[in-house]
């Protein structure tokens, strides 16, 4: 998880965490997503986070000074696991299968993680209050980074001319879309990303809408 010395979360003056304190930390973190998910940063409460994570909220306290140092925290650690894939992408890659996988791992992501998806929108939505710096910086670096990959791509004749930052967006969006509106999905469907042949149909579907689109061909077994 993201160290957030700084912001409220404790540290062991060896500069690193016991195993008890990263456990604490990691439930405190889980009870706070499902909290922040349903309540909203105004609604949540330290205290059913508390409960929630099974400890007291002095104990809670302990590792976060406030409920905007655990949603700050929260945050953070969103945006680092859902980055993690990004950062994957390789120049020396072939193109179609960098981005075919790149778009399964953000689909799985969208499964796995729809209440870190939801939160993480949600906060953005408002401004992003909390973790603006971050989108500023770290986030912009990255976007940067990557697009230069994609840009090198382009460059050498491995695919279509597009605009590498608009690429990425369009992946997200569409990614992100089945965890943001899982509820629609299922409604239209009667199907949501838990259902096997559904994922696939999905991972299947973007795929081929985002590699078309930029003159590459689907490998055959998907990227995965």
């Amino acid at each position: 998880m993201t160290s957030l010395d700084g912001q409220g979360s404790v540290s062991q003056k060896n500069g690193g965490l016991s195993r008890i304190q990263e456990r604490n930390r990691s439930l405190i973190l889980d009870a706070a997503l499902s909290e922040f998910s349903r309540k909203g940063f105004s609604g949540a409460t330290v205290e059913r986070i508390a409960a929630e994570a099974g400890m007291s909220k002095s104990n809670l306290l302990y590792y976060f000074s406030s409920k905007e140092a655990i949603y700050k925290a929260t945050l953070a650690h969103i945006l680092e696991v859902w980055l993690a894939p990004l950062k994957t992408l390789d120049a020396e890659g072939e193109p179609a299968r960098e981005l075919a996988a790149y778009i399964r791992q953000k689909i799985q992501m969208s499964a796995d993680y729809p209440e870190a998806s939801r939160l993480f929108a949600n906060e953005v939505m408002q401004g992003a209050p909390q973790i603006l710096p971050i989108l500023e910086g770290e986030l912009k670096r990255l976007v940067e980074e990557k697009a230069q990959v994609i840009e090198t791509w382009i460059e050498t004749g491995r695919m279509q001319r597009t605009d590498p930052v608009h690429l990425i967006f369009t992946i997200w969006a569409t990614t992100q879309h089945y965890a943001d509106f899982s509820i629609q999905v299922k409604a239209l469907t009667g199907r949501d990303l838990n259902d096997p042949v559904f994922f696939e149909d999905t991972v299947a579907s973007v795929t081929g809408l985002v590699l078309n689109g930029v003159g590459l061909t689907v490998p055959q077994d998907g990227g995965a």
